[in-house]
């Protein structure tokens, strides 16, 4: 499915592997997994180091942004092409980055990283050499991003709509994070009124996006609609992202932002309002010799 002009397909990236007007930038959650084999011309990107902020918590500012993209060899007339590994997490949230900050002509893969090995396309481990750039960012979209105070607000949106991206577990508050991930918060659950679309629900079998048809009616079906305010949530922000470039970039709907805090900033949060349950076969309960330890019934 590639009928969005933000989606590219892996033979389309073929296609335009020599083209001198695009960047191609891998984005993963295991930043080794770049040196055992890329895109050939692809460059990578470290999404906790480069595009995080290293002293708070945050997205990396503007200023460490240009740098990154002069250094990758990026201008503002450069198309930039991402993908990565987990099915595009990473690299979702980079396209999410890169249109806050203003970048208009933006791709992400479909299939990400396994799609064009499994299809056996040009596979290299030679570093890229790009030429230095400057890179000046002119605008950011605030828009694109909902902060704490802006979820509290939006409690009280009657058109405003929630979607918590995580697994059904996390949701109604039975882990805290998925198997084999650290950051987490001191309480489990949900942001109260929140619907439970996982993002993997929108893909099929080989990391690709259902189709249109198929992805609008999901989210129509959940109570979701073109009409209504969203804000996108998870653990960290990566799958959230994800879900809002489905929602903005593939379905086209006009007011969706991504809420990068998610569950490792509400979790924290004293006296923010959390639901529990919603598992449709298991309920938690809060030990009562470890208030913060969650465990199922």
């Amino acid at each position: 499915m590639s009928s969005s002009p933000s989606l590219v397909t892996t033979a389309w990236v073929l296609e335009h592997l020599e083209d001198p007007d695009l960047r191609i930038v891998e984005v993963d959650e295991n930043t080794d997994a770049f040196g055992s084999g890329h895109i050939p011309g692809a460059v990578a990107w470290n999404w906790q180091t480069q595009l995080q902020h290293q002293t708070r918590r945050d997205i990396v500012g503007k200023h460490d942004l240009e740098l990154l993209l002069g250094k990758s060899g990026i201008t503002r007339s450069t198309t930039v092409v991402l993908y990565g590994d987990n099915q595009n997490w990473f690299a979702a949230y980079a396209f999410w980055l890169l249109r806050y900050y203003g970048h208009d002509s933006i791709r992400l893969m479909d299939g990400g990283r396994q799609k064009w090995k499994t299809e056996g396309k040009p596979w290299t481990k030679q570093q890229t050499e790009v030429p230095l750039e400057i890179y000046r960012i002119t605008r950011e979209n605030v828009h694109l991003r909902a902060l704490q105070l802006d979820v509290f607000r939006h409690l009280d949106n009657p058109t405003g709509m929630l979607v918590d991206v995580r697994t059904p577990d996390e949701f109604a508050g039975l882990v805290l994070a998925p198997p084999g991930l650290n950051e987490t918060a001191q309480r489990g659950g949900h942001i109260p009124g929140a619907s439970n679309i996982p993002w993997s629900e929108v893909l099929n079998e080989d990391g690709t996006f259902k189709s249109l048809v198929e992805i609008s009616r999901l989210y129509e079906s959940r109570g979701i609609h073109a009409q209504d305010e969203i804000i996108t949530y998870c653990r960290i922000g990566e799958r959230s992202s994800h879900s809002w470039f489905v929602l903005k970039e593939l379905l086209g709907y006009e007011s969706v932002r991504n809420y990068d805090g998610s569950w490792t900033e509400w979790g924290n949060l004293i006296g923010a309002p959390i639901d529990v349950g919603g598992h449709p076969e298991r309920t938690p309960r809060v030990s009562s010799r470890h208030a913060d330890q969650i465990v199922i019934d």
